[in-house]
């Protein structure tokens, strides 16, 4: 059986930035994520999601954007934040079929705590995990979203979970990762600490290398399928078009474990920025006064978005378990310990 260990347990992993206290996207405050996962038989599919902050995100929109990488994939809900620049909603992934049900779900969710609503823009995205999933059964219900609502923690399990049941990642099993950077930014009258964290549904096709090395022994899978859902939080404050700047950099993250962003992929990576003073109310009508960096101090933060983003991947292909699926498919966990020699 092949150890189930965060990449951190099997080498040094370089870079510029420490982790937070988790190494997760939950290091940023009021950030949770929940998961609800189907294992039984010939379905592996499940739901996950990510809570913005801990006030009700239709309420208290958050600054948000999307970049795309690939468009082969469904994200709901993303022209609007490209319109408005903000998310108002929990982000919801699932498999490529339940998208309209995670949406109807998380819709009902609002609907009970604001009865008043007559239109909200739900930001959810998939990847297709058919290949171990028999993804034509729509087993997912709405009433499964409201399961994962109550599974919502700043302790985020990893792997073969939630959206990531069934995926697969460079011929291996992949899964959800998640990483963090805390980035100090010196000030000319102070030095502060911000957080920036990343979660990924992996399910994509490429080269896999580790941190620059090639992976021994492994398939390349160069055929041209898989997506990848990228989420980055960060408490730094930053607006929509800064943020669609660093969700580029989420991209290019995805892209130095391996990724050429195939033609049948659908790789989309979203952001948002919940620092306190730039979340307003949705109905308030005064001018409002909002914090935003300068560009000349945002290089840490696209380098820490890159840093994250990569550790997630590699923690969500670590951390997952081998799994037969439908059809009797099967997909190995990769064997860290067989490559500790090289890597």
């Amino acid at each position: 059986m092949t150890e189930k260990k965060r990449i951190r347990s099997w080498l040094n992993v370089p870079g510029n930035f420490e982790p937070g206290d988790k190494n997760a996207i939950t290091d940023i405050p009021g950030v949770k994520v929940g998961h609800f996962t189907i294992h039984d038989g010939d379905i592996h599919t499940g739901i996950t999601l990510i809570q913005p902050h801990d006030s009700n995100a239709y309420l208290y929109p958050t600054p948000c954007a999307v970049y795309t990488g690939n468009g082969f994939g469904k994200l709901t809900g993303s022209i609007q934040v490209d319109e408005l620049g903000v998310l108002e909603s929990m982000i919801g992934l699932t498999n490529t079929l339940s998208v309209p049900m995670l949406v109807q779900g998380l819709i009902e969710y609002y609907l009970e705590n604001n009865k008043e609503i007559t239109s909200i823009n739900i930001l959810a995205g998939e990847t297709n995990d058919s290949f171990l999933n028999d993804i034509g059964k729509l087993v997912l219900k709405p009433i499964h979203v409201k399961e994962a609502i109550n599974n919502l923690s700043v302790d985020v399990k990893e792997g073969a979970i939630g959206a990531g049941a069934g995926t697969r990642c460079f011929g291996y099993k992949g899964g959800i990762g998640t990483a963090s950077r805390c980035v100090v930014m010196q000030f000319p009258n102070n030095e502060q600490v911000y957080s920036i964290g990343a979660l990924v549904q992996t399910n994509f096709s490429g080269n896999l290398n580790i941190y620059g090395q090639a992976v021994p022994g492994s398939t390349p899978e160069t055929s041209g399928g898989g997506s990848c859902m990228i989420v980055i939080a960060t408490n730094a404050p930053l607006d929509a078009r800064q943020l669609r700047r660093n969700a580029k950099r989420g991209i290019a993250g995805m892209v130095q474990t391996g990724s050429f962003l195939a033609n049948g992929s659908g790789d989309f990576c979203i952001t948002f920025s919940n620092y306190h003073d730039n979340i307003k109310p949705r109905n308030e009508k005064s001018p409002g006064i909002f914090t935003i960096l300068p560009d000349n101090q945002i290089n840490p933060l696209f380098e820490a978005a890159c840093e994250s983003v990569r550790e997630a991947i590699y923690n969500s292909l670590t951390m997952a378990e081998t799994i037969t699926g439908r059809d009797g498919r099967r997909l190995e966990a990769i064997d860290m310990s067989r490559l500790l020699n090289v890597l």
